[in-house]
């Protein structure tokens, strides 16, 4: 996996777009360059699709639907919804 060293600094979206998952692998979430996202939960995929912004290391996501959640990154981890996810790969998904 790769360690993405991030804590309370501002970040750049092209810093954390990438795909990011749970440990085991249930939640994961593809943050596009374009300001996409599409998070898959189990074998459900695509369960939400959205925009994501950047505010210093907070991500805000906004859902096709309306619903909005947040999301902040700490020491390489994504933090979302009471889940850890972690970085996959160091390329950008585009």
């Amino acid at each position: 996996m790769f360690k993405l060293s991030i804590s309370s600094k501002t970040i750049k979206p092209q810093e954390i777009a990438g795909t990011w998952v749970t440990a085991h692998g249930y939640v994961r979430q593809e943050l596009r360059v374009d300001g996409r996202y599409d998070e898959a939960r189990g074998f459900r995929t695509s369960a939400y699709r959205g925009t994501w912004t950047v505010t210093g290391n907070r991500i805000d996501y906004l859902d096709d639907l309306g619903f909005t959640a947040q999301a902040e990154v700490i020491d390489g981890v994504l933090h979302h919804a009471g889940m850890r996810l972690y970085r996959v790969d160091s390329g950008i998904a585009a």
